[in-house]
């Protein structure tokens, strides 16, 4: 994943926090990236682009299946 998205969401966090803890906001801000790209690591995540390939080798893969079961079918009858 985009280390971006882990920073984004790490500051958003950060910008939640309230106004009297802003000496540690530099710091929350490193804890909750790091937090958060550990979290989504162990997650095992893929991205969209991954999932659209094999869903396309998924589908030619059970167009084939389906052919196969069609014609050991049709020899089977003769």
């Amino acid at each position: 994943m985009d280390p971006k998205i882990f920073d984004d969401l790490a500051r958003r966090l950060v910008d939640a926090v309230p106004g009297t803890v802003t000496d540690l906001k530099h710091d929350l801000e490193q804890h909750f990236t790091s937090l958060l790209q550990g979290t989504f690591a162990r997650l095992d995540l893929v991205t969209r682009e991954e999932f659209a390939v094999q869903s396309a080798v998924l589908g030619r893969t059970r167009a084939k299946i389906d052919a196969l079961t069609r014609q050991v079918a049709e020899l089977e009858k003769s």
